[in-house]
């Protein structure tokens, strides 16, 4: 017994020395990544603080082309990534990231709603396949008691990024040089990073644990080992190996995908309803640029702690669905009583931290949904296609605060509308985990 004893406190101890040398391996790296992706999506919000005035944009007008973004995003996503799946994430990364910077660093050069509006379609096209092509890469390394904690290490990137990008593109925004108005510049000198960490991709990352050399040979045979007895158990539950393109295809119309999808569409309505308006909203209170960007970054540092909270909770008992479900109302709430307290700086700035932080603290229970039952190609294109028509929510949210503020004058009555369908979001939610509740649930795999 006692060296039954010895041994089990061997496995435990090279299991974690795995999984911690692989977390502080990749997760950071690929937080940074995110970042910078995600400043670049948003950035348009803080140029819209001088920018719409200077090509004579109105609400509605800004809404739609920041919205095209997520158009040409779910074009491209699916497509994006199954080339991932082929050819590796180290390649295709690297190309998302240079080809969205060039984007990124061309909108500098827009002069009308329709050079705008063809740049943020690029944009959006460019950067199709990032996203879920990480939540699909760190399946290949993380068993999945530890996908929740990691996702959230990689998603914490979203309110990171809102939180830098307020600092620093309003500090850019105070910029006039060469000639260039101060929002040419902020795009100009955001659009750099991408290019220059597409380069270090191919230098950093692997694109699976068995070619690891970082790892020792007890590491890499433990990891290897522990995926592949989550990829069976992954396949066993589906019925078997997507062995051609039909069964791909078939995972995509399959119920369970589009009921994820339509949830998706939830989340990002209300993520971008807020992320794309939030500068105008504060500017409307009278503060200088610099100061919106210091309000701007209060909600999304609530939003950090709650979402490696709500992570970790959710590792810890399993059920992914009731905590994306409790997340909803949550959000659901904090936008209602914003928009009950449009017209009262402290109220509006203090609901808006409780809505975007539920917002986010539910997207990484929510990522762990997909490869609870699907794995391989399957999960590459049913991921990718549950962030491409999800993402549409992008589209919707800004579009439709747009609207509603040039009819209304005012943001109330969007943050209501995003508030009924997020709160329609968590009544849907908890279905989704039921059936998964009777399936038998891999333990991580020992060494005997």
């Amino acid at each position: 017994m006692k060296k039954v004893g010895k041994d089990a406190r061997a496995v435990i101890t090279l299991e974690e020395t795995t999984m911690r040398k692989v977390a502080w391996r990749l997760v950071p790296f690929l937080c940074l990544l995110y970042t910078v992706a995600f400043v670049d999506r948003i950035n348009v919000g803080f140029a819209a603080l001088s920018m719409r005035s200077d090509l004579e944009l109105s609400a509605s007008e800004f809404g739609f082309g920041a919205g095209l973004f997520f158009l040409g995003y779910f074009i491209f996503e699916i497509p994006s990534n199954l080339v991932l799946y082929r050819v590796g994430a180290r390649l295709w990364i690297a190309r998302v990231m240079i080809s969205w910077g060039l984007v990124s660093a061309g909108t500098a050069f827009i002069v009308g709603h329709n050079s705008f509006y063809t740049l943020r379609f690029l944009l959006g096209v460019a950067e199709a396949g990032f996203f879920p092509g990480v939540i699909l890469y760190l399946t290949y390394w993380f068993p999945k008691s530890y996908r929740g904690r990691v996702t959230a290490g990689f998603m914490i990137a979203i309110p990171i990024s809102s939180v830098i990008a307020a600092q620093v593109s309003t500090q850019l925004l105070q910029l006039h040089a060469l000639g260039l108005k101060n929002w040419q510049l902020m795009f100009l000198m955001e659009g750099i990073p991408p290019i220059l960490l597409g380069f270090v991709v191919l230098r950093l990352l692997t694109d699976r644990p068995a070619d690891a050399s970082w790892l020792t040979d007890a590491e890499r045979s433990w990891l290897v080992q522990a995926m592949d007895q989550d990829r069976i158990a992954a396949e066993a539950r589906e019925g078997g190996q997507d062995h051609g393109l039909g069964d791909v295809l078939r995972s995509l119309i399959d119920w369970r995908v589009l009921r994820l999808a339509l949830l998706y569409f939830g989340l990002t309505t209300g993520l971008y309803g807020i992320e794309f308006w939030l500068p105008q909203i504060i500017k409307g209170f009278g503060l200088s640029t610099i100061g919106v960007g210091i309000v701007v970054s209060i909600p999304y540092a609530v939003a950090i702690a709650s979402m490696l909270l709500w992570a970790r909770y959710s590792d810890k008992t399993g059920n992914r669905a009731n905590h994306v479900a409790g997340a909803c109302c949550i959000a659901s709430a904090g936008m209602v009583l914003a928009a009950l307290s449009s017209a009262h700086p402290i109220g509006i700035v203090l609901f808006l931290s409780v809505a975007i932080a539920g917002v986010m603290a539910a997207r990484p229970p929510f990522w762990n949904l997909p490869t609870e039952f699907l794995a391989g190609r399957k999960a590459a294109a049913a991921i990718a296609a549950i962030n491409s028509i999800g993402n549409l929510g992008g589209l919707f949210g800004t579009s439709l605060i747009g609207y509603v503020r040039d009819q209304t004058g005012g943001f109330a009555l969007g943050l209501g509308i995003s508030a009924v369908i997020l709160f329609v979001m968590a009544l849907l939610t908890p279905a989704l985990g039921r059936s998964d509740k009777t399936q038998p649930q891999p333990a991580t795999p020992h060494f005997h």
